[in-house]
């Protein structure tokens, strides 16, 4: 079966999921989550478990977010190709995850945490291909914030 093309209503619904991610306490998120690095599954729990918190709810916010686009897409209701084409945030956030992914979900309980990403991610070439060089820039990154942080 040949792919279906991008329609015009695709179009209007990633500019629609783009517009969501401008609204204030949206983009507060985003900044916060953009800039967390957790080093390990503990440190994301943390941060998780902390009801009530900024940073939870900031967490809780994005993630949520992304993992509900990824399901539009997942159902159908979105371009596949087209979305992930604008998706680097979301394979951002993700790959930050992803080495604690397994642990995560163990301790949390939640088997179905993130799960529309990474089905989504995992499912085609290009996916792959976005959430492998992600990984790699996130280590990057995670290492020149390790060395910074030392002095």
């Amino acid at each position: 079966m040949k792919p279906r093309s991008a329609t015009p209503d695709d179009a209007k619904l990633i500019l629609k999921l783009y517009d969501l991610r401008r609204e204030p306490v949206m983009r507060k998120a985003r900044d916060f989550v953009n800039q967390f690095f957790p080093q390990s599954a503990d440190e994301f729990l943390r941060l998780a478990q902390a009801w009530g918190s900024d940073e939870n709810a900031y967490v809780r916010q994005v993630v949520s977010y992304w993992d509900m686009a990824a399901s539009l897409v997942l159902r159908g209701a979105l371009h596949e190709e087209l979305f992930l084409d604008s998706a680097g945030e979301m394979v951002f956030t993700f790959a930050k995850l992803h080495p604690f992914l397994a642990e995560i979900r163990e301790r949390m309980g939640v088997a179905e945490f993130l799960r529309n990403i990474e089905t989504l991610l995992n499912r085609s070439v290009s996916g792959r291909a976005k959430l492998k060089a992600t990984l790699e820039r996130v280590r990057v990154i995670s290492e020149m914030r390790k060395k910074m942080a030392k002095g």
